[in-house]
């Protein structure tokens, strides 16, 4: 059953009966933490209160110049990796779809492999394209070549000048490679907050902007986002869900699974399954510890992995994604000569029987194969609604990371292989 609220938790395909005065305490200690600003990694909370702080002016330029590039060009190439272009990407297809519009977005800088360098670039020859490229440093090794390649084009597509008004920067407001080049050149700039991580900074113009670019209307995400932060601003187990559901992933942890599944049954939003994987996996897997985020797309995924997650190893559980109703739907025909048998589905809509797969799914995995199932409820899912989600999710992996005795907000196993890659590269210094 719905609630009034924009996302409700359902625990009960669970086999958790969760004591919350008993763990109250430990929640109320951490929201504090986070709150004030004491835990470990507090210099990285600055998307906590960004849906209310963020620079109103800027905001402006950023609508202005979305408008200008989607006006003047028919493709963006976002040049970013890790959470400088998965939260955008998740948005745009969540909203958009999966078939372009008005303005085709372009992923690039996301990957080292030749292949599809060679045909992004091959397929923008025959574009107008513009391009945002996001980096905190500007040396970020894939999206800094990715980048060159990118103002090369442009500069033999436009000139210099032209290049100029082409290319948007978003980057650190007082340091780095990027805030220099973008001085010099004069490309419009916006601002990636320095107490704000990659992975946090979806309703910042790291985000923002691509979104923007697509034709969602950037402020219902923030305006979604500060409705989360007020709803969630109560840390009591009894009112605030994001809280009760890191509690629950918790606890299903400690039980004894290693990884959470993830699902949806969009393809539209497989995506934000990426988005989700990185702001969980990037957050919690530190020491040893923490749950290992997975994703799949049903019914789809129910022809490849279905068999594994209906009778495989126990050792993990589902977080699934329930959106009541679609952007769009569809109608099924009548066959007068009914070879496949489906003329019992004549004249039912897709999400009817959508809505029937997920139910039915539900209940195998969670009765049969005695799956923990968590269901998050969504009526639906539009810019606003969406904003609301990515802070859900924020808030509570915070939560969750704090929960686990790590530090949410930063990443030293990342540097690991960008050590021995550059030094295997010849990089100077390694």
């Amino acid at each position: 059953m719905m609630s009034d609220k924009i996302i409700s938790l359902d625990l009960s395909h669970t086999g958790l009966a969760i004591e919350k005065e008993k763990h109250q305490e430990k929640i109320d200690q951490i929201d504090g933490m986070i709150k004030n600003k004491t835990g470990r990694g507090s210099d990285f909370l600055g998307w906590l209160d960004y849906p209310l702080t963020y620079d109103k002016k800027e905001h402006e330029l950023l609508k202005k110049t979305a408008a200008y590039i989607s006006e003047n060009y028919d493709t963006l190439v976002v040049a970013g990796i890790g959470g400088s272009y998965l939260g955008a990407r998740a948005a745009i297809d969540a909203i958009n779809g999966l078939f372009p519009k008005k303005v085709e977005i372009v992923f690039l800088g996301q990957t080292l492999d030749p292949d599809y360098v060679h045909d992004a670039l091959a397929h923008l020859k025959g574009r107008k394209f513009a391009v945002n490229v996001i980096s905190k440093s500007g040396t970020t090794t894939e999206t800094s070549v990715a980048f060159r390649l990118l103002r090369e084009m442009c500069e033999e597509k436009y000139g210099k000048e032209g290049a100029r008004k082409a290319i948007v920067a978003t980057t650190d407001a007082h340091n780095g490679a990027l805030l220099k080049l973008s001085e010099e050149e004069g490309y419009v700039r916006f601002v990636l907050p320095g107490d704000i991580g990659g992975r946090y900074s979806v309703q910042t113009p790291v985000g923002l902007f691509p979104i923007a670019v697509a034709g969602i209307d950037p402020t219902a995400i923030l305006e979604g986002s500060a409705k989360a932060r007020e709803d969630l601003a109560d840390p009591s187990l009894e009112k605030n869900d994001a809280y009760l559901y890191a509690l629950a992933r918790h606890l299903l942890y400690k039980k004894g699974n290693f990884a959470e599944l993830f699902v949806t049954y969009k393809p539209q939003l497989v995506q934000l399954g990426e988005w989700w994987k990185q702001l969980y996996g990037e957050s919690e897997g530190k020491e040893g510890k923490s749950l290992f985020p997975m994703s799949c797309t049903f019914t789809t995924d129910l022809h490849s992995l279905g068999q594994f997650i209906q009778e495989g190893s126990k050792t993990f559980f589902e977080t699934i994604i329930d959106i009541k109703t679609p952007h769009n739907d569809v109608e099924i025909p009548f066959d007068k000569d009914n070879l496949d048998g489906l003329n019992f589905l004549a004249g039912k809509k897709m999400s009817f029987v959508q809505s029937k797969a997920y139910e039915g799914t539900l209940a195998a995995h969670s009765e049969k194969a005695d799956r923990d199932n968590i269901v998050l409820h969504m009526d639906k899912l539009g810019a606003y609604e969406l904003g609301y989600l990515f802070y859900f999710f924020e808030r509570a992996c915070a939560m969750s990371a704090y929960l686990n005795e790590v530090n949410p907000f930063d990443q030293p196993g990342v540097e690991v292989y960008k050590k021995n890659m550059f030094h295997l590269l010849g990089k100077p210094g390694y």
